[in-house]
C-alpha cells in the first residue's frame, strides 16, 4: 500500500509538473508573440516615419507641385519631348515622385507597413499623381518592354480607389 501510495503521489507530482510546464510554455509563447507584434509595429512606425520625413522635404514638395500643376502634355511624345530625360530639371520632379510612390507601394504590398498609414498621409497625392502620370507610365511600359514599371505605384492607386475606407479624411474625390 505504501508503494502504491508513493507511486500515485509520484504520478500526481509528475502530472502537476507537466501541467505547470505546459502553462509556462503557453505564457512564454504568448509573450513571444506579443514581443514579435510590438517589434513589427515598431518597424512599421519607423518605415512610416521615413516616408513622412520625405513628405515635407522641400525637393519632394517642389516636385509634387511641378508634377501636379506645371506639367501639361497632350501625348506621351509631347511629354517625352518637353519633360523627359533630355530635360533633367523637369524630368527630376517626375522621377523623384515616381520612385517615392514606388517605394511606398512596395512597403504596403509586402505587408511591411499598414496601408492605412500610407493612405492617411498620401491618398490624395497618390490618386492625383497616378491619374495624371499613370497613362504615361503605362505607355512607357509598352515602349520599353517593361510591363512591371511602376507596378507598385499602380497597386497603391488601385488599393485606394477600390477601398474608400483607406482614403482617410483628406481625399474628397
Amino acid at each position: 500500500t505504501v508503494l502504491s501510495f508513493i507511486q500515485a503521489a509520484g504520478i500526481i507530482v509528475g502530472v502537476a509538473y507537466y501541467v505547470l510546464n505546459i502553462q509556462n510554455n503557453q505564457r512564454n509563447q504568448e509573450l513571444s508573440l506579443k514581443a514579435q507584434q510590438q517589434s513589427a509595429e515598431t518597424r512599421q512606425t519607423q518605415l512610416f516615419l521615413q516616408l513622412y520625413s520625405q513628405y515635407y522635404n522641400k525637393d519632394w514638395v517642389a516636385s509634387l507641385h511641378k508634377v501636379s500643376y506645371d506639367i501639361k502634355y497632350q501625348s506621351f511624345d509631347d511629354w517625352w519631348e518637353n519633360y523627359g530625360p533630355s530635360n533633367p530639371d523637369k524630368f527630376q520632379s517626375f522621377d523623384l515622385l515616381s520612385h517615392y510612390f514606388e517605394g511606398a507601394g512596395v512597403l504596403v504590398r509586402k505587408g511591411l507597413i499598414n496601408p492605412m498609414l500610407v493612405a492617411d498621409l498620401l491618398s490624395e497625392e497618390i490618386i492625383s499623381y497616378w491619374e495624371k502620370m499613370g497613362p504615361l507610365i503605362e505607355e512607357f511600359r509598352i515602349r520599353t518592354n517593361n510591363p512591371r514599371l511602376g507596378e507598385n505605384q499602380e497597386y497603391l492607386y488601385t488599393l485606394l480607389k477600390q477601398n474608400p475606407e483607406l482614403k482617410g479624411n483628406y481625399y474628397q474625390g
